[in-house]
């Protein structure tokens, strides 16, 4: 796990001391994999226009005991990722990125902890959030798309879903203002850009990673 965690290191190092344009538009893109061994890892990756790597971080792989499943109960998921997590890899960026993409719901709530606007990446399509087993319901109203959170679900945001160029995004319905604030900052990137690839990166650098250390 040591040579994993400097593996990894070693490739976010090279890329955050890389000559950055603090001009230049920049886009995060967070995710976390769920080891059944090891537990939960996070990664991070700051993007610029042209879908080059500026920053890459990790996280050591996080699992929780009995007690924090106890008693955090259905607000675990929530604090897992987004400020465990979530919190702790925008942190250790140097690149202040114009927005935060995520392809996991309960990282959103890292939204609590940032300035920026964060928002929900999504299958092309996509009719249903199915990140838990039941998955929430959605409500449609208007030309947005709403998903009702019953039962079990209490604890989680209501999700708005809003087509964006090529991308099927979501965002909090009690941070609607961030679907306006990733339009705009997004702008005409947005036609061309797949906000769903760069996930597949960073999880096959953790992948990789894992497979260098057996």
């Amino acid at each position: 796990m040591l040579r994993e965690r400097r593996w990894l290191e070693k490739i976010g190092k090279s890329m955050s001391t890389a000559d950055v344009n603090p001009t230049r538009l920049a886009i995060g893109f967070l995710t976390v994999l769920d080891h059944p061994q090891h537990g939960l890892f996070g990664g991070y990756l700051v993007l610029n226009a042209a879908g080059r790597p500026l920053e890459f971080h990790c996280t050591a792989p996080i699992k929780p005991n009995r007690a924090q499943e106890i008693l955090y109960g259905p607000t675990l998921a929530a604090f897992l990722y987004g400020e465990q997590i979530g919190q702790t890899l925008l942190a250790q960026a140097k690149t202040e990125p114009a927005l935060v993409c995520t392809d996991r719901e309960p990282a959103l709530s890292v939204r609590h902890h940032v300035s920026l606007p964060v928002a929900l990446v999504l299958p092309p399509e996509v009719e249903r959030v199915d990140v838990r087993p039941d998955g929430p319901t959605p409500v449609i109203e208007g030309s947005q798309r709403r998903f009702r959170l019953d039962g079990p679900h209490l604890h989680a945001p209501k999700l708005i879903a809003f087509q964006l160029g090529r991308n099927r995004l979501a965002v909090a319905e009690r941070a609607d203002d961030d679907r306006r604030l990733v339009a705009e900052r997004l702008g005409e990137l947005a036609a061309s850009f797949d906000l769903s690839e760069p996930f597949q990166r960073i999880r096959e650098a953790i992948e990789e990673a894992q497979q260098a250390v057996r």
